[in-house]
């Protein structure tokens, strides 16, 4: 089974041996490539709705790993019970939608020991809800696809102090593991924040303000992470 990018990372975060349950599966790719490449013997493949599932399952029976591979149709984590997988990959989803699915089924999470996760969109939201809520953020990596990043967290449940609210827009491991990525990311990051701050200038509402100050902000904090990455890549 050959992965894009995106996903080949996200497999490749699973420690070798965990049982895995892919929530929100699609074609069940993942799952095929855990077992094919004998990462995990045993995977549940789940997703909320038939059509994708349907797809999972054909590819699935294709490829014969119909006796390590079991798919279930259900929302969230409600297709688990407490400590039935060892790794729960939440991919392709907003981290808004993540947070909730974790957070509805919090008997089931308290039994995991991995978790990966790659939310498309609220990211920062979803690191701040991680951190608040007893898990601590363990690693952190970019993967680039055309001009599009993504941003893959691997959480476990534990605790963790963020000093800096920054380290919730730009992962603090990513910085850590100086992600060869990062720089180019942090970059989109600011020009992202400057073209709000664009369509912004011109607006007087109360709010308008508010979030033109917090756009501020927050490429002020970019610029320095930026100056200490240009300096650490100087030294």
């Amino acid at each position: 089974m050959k992965l894009t990018p995106r996903l080949l990372a996200i497999a490749n975060k699973v420690d070798k041996g965990n049982i895995v349950a892919d929530i929100g599966t699609d074609h069940g790719f993942i799952p095929i490539y855990l077992i094919e490449n004998n990462l995990s013997p045993k995977v549940i493949a789940a997703d909320i709705n038939e059509g994708p599932l349907d797809n999972a399952k054909r590819q699935i029976m294709q490829k014969g790993y119909n006796d390590r591979i079991e798919t279930r149709l259900g929302n969230g984590l409600d297709i688990l019970t407490p400590g039935e997988v060892d790794t729960v990959i939440i991919a392709g989803m907003g981290g808004l939608l993540i947070r909730d699915i974790l957070m509805e089924s919090l008997h089931i999470t308290q039994a995991v020991k991995q978790f990966i996760l790659q939310p498309m969109v609220a990211q920062a939201e979803l690191r701040e809800w991680l951190v608040h809520h007893g898990f601590e953020i363990v690693d952190e990596q970019l993967v680039k696809e055309g001009h599009k990043f993504y941003e893959i967290i691997t959480a476990a449940i534990g605790k963790q102090r963020i000093d800096d609210e920054i380290y919730y827009e730009i992962g603090q491991k990513l910085i850590i593991n100086r992600d060869p990525l990062l720089y180019e990311f942090i970059l989109k990051q600011v020009q992202i924040q400057k073209d709000i701050m664009e369509g912004l200038k011109d607006q007087g509402s109360k709010n308008a303000k508010q979030k033109y100050s917090e756009c501020e902000k927050k490429v002020l904090k970019l610029e320095e992470v930026l100056k200490c990455l240009k300096n650490v890549g100087q030294s």
